[in-house]
């Protein structure tokens, strides 16, 4: 697959055969930002008409191979297909509808087919977003983490409970090993108050990865950020819907929102409303039916805040480097960074 899913292979007669259609002809351009994955808007032609959608999104592997060894080693072309797979139907949140899902353990090569939702556009984490989009995308939330919160029968799909003390023990020496190569790249952007609190953390990776807070585990997006958001548009497309299921495990849901709000604004315009958006996503979570205090979500959102700081330093080091990587990977760090000392998670950690 890979590349030659990305040219010859999705030929028409391929997509005839897959879509049960009559393909003729297929337009290829690339489309996105992704960096462990490339995604491909797919225009057909049909001879005759049709109720078959007029475009797709075929996602494959990387063309970079520093980010593609990425994917195939972490398991996210793996996760990704299983997610569509197994699960995305059964999920009330919004994720693009999938046509086609292959993988291939051997060589790790994957594709997928999904529904084109333009025009809908991604969000952008360089810009981030107004308080309104960010109260749309908290609401999402919910309907990832309540519809299975607590659910034991998750714990059956290896592909998603992936956690276990040997790899929590991977990541820590990992993100340790990972850190002096950040340090050095970065050391010109990079906040000094917020370098001081990324050493002071290594130590404290393994315990932090070890815990599961108390809180029963969920499907978590892992993330879950503007760039793998598409928003509705006055041209059309729905109002939001989450794509980039690479990271996808069964963990603690407020991962993904501690995450979110860290870096979809400014410092200045999260501190206005992050109270407000903890509790509407707990108004939210208890009209699905799960019963969380706010002490006791608040905890928690305190404490996954390093979340995103650790991403910005694991995900910078083990993808193909670019300059557009390099802006957002900062601006992560920055925010997550401001985020975490504003909360003061080390204190709950």
């Amino acid at each position: 697959m890979g590349d030659e899913r990305a040219g010859k292979h999705l030929d028409p007669e391929w997509l005839a055969a897959v879509l049960g259609a009559p393909v003729v002809g297929v337009d290829a351009a690339p489309v996105g930002t992704g960096q462990v994955a490339a995604s491909i808007r797919l225009t057909l032609r049909y001879d005759g008409p049709t109720e078959a959608p007029a475009t797709l999104v075929a996602k494959v592997p990387s063309d970079d191979p520093v980010s593609r060894a990425t994917g195939a080693a972490m398991g996210n072309y793996e996760v990704e297909s299983s997610f569509y797979r197994d699960l995305a139907g059964s999920l009330p949140m919004r994720t693009p509808r999938c046509h086609h899902v292959e993988h291939d353990p051997s060589t790790h090569d994957f594709l997928l087919l999904l529904e084109d939702l333009a025009p809908a556009e991604q969000g952008d984490q360089l810009t981030g977003c107004d308080a309104d989009t960010a109260a749309l995308a908290v609401s999402e939330l919910p309907k990832l983490h309540a519809p299975r919160w607590g659910d034991p029968a998750l714990a059956s799909l290896g592909w998603l409970a992936r956690s276990t003390p040997e790899r929590a023990a991977f990541g820590a020496q990992m993100l340790t090993t990972l850190h002096e190569g950040f340090v050095a790249r970065y050391a010109e952007r990079l906040d000094g108050e917020i370098a001081g609190l990324l050493e002071r953390l290594l130590p404290r990776l393994l315990p932090y990865f070890g815990s599961d807070g108390g809180l029963p585990g969920t499907i978590q997006h892992g993330d879950y950020r503007l760039d793998n958001l598409l928003f509705g548009t006055p041209a059309g497309g729905p109002p939001i819907a989450v794509v980039d299921w690479q990271t996808v495990v069964l963990g603690a849901g407020l991962v993904d929102l501690s995450y979110f709000m860290g870096a979809a604004m400014d410092t200045a315009s999260r501190r206005a409303v992050e109270r407000d958006l903890v509790e509407l996503y707990l108004a939210n979570m208890s009209s699905a039916g799960v019963a969380l205090s706010f002490d006791e979500c608040w905890r928690e959102y305190r404490r996954h805040t390093i979340a995103g700081l650790i991403m910005a330093l694991g995900a910078s080091m083990v993808v193909g480097r670019t300059d557009r990587g390099d802006e957002m990977f900062m601006a992560m760090a920055d925010r997550h960074g401001r985020h975490a000392l504003d909360l003061e998670a080390e204190s709950v950690l």
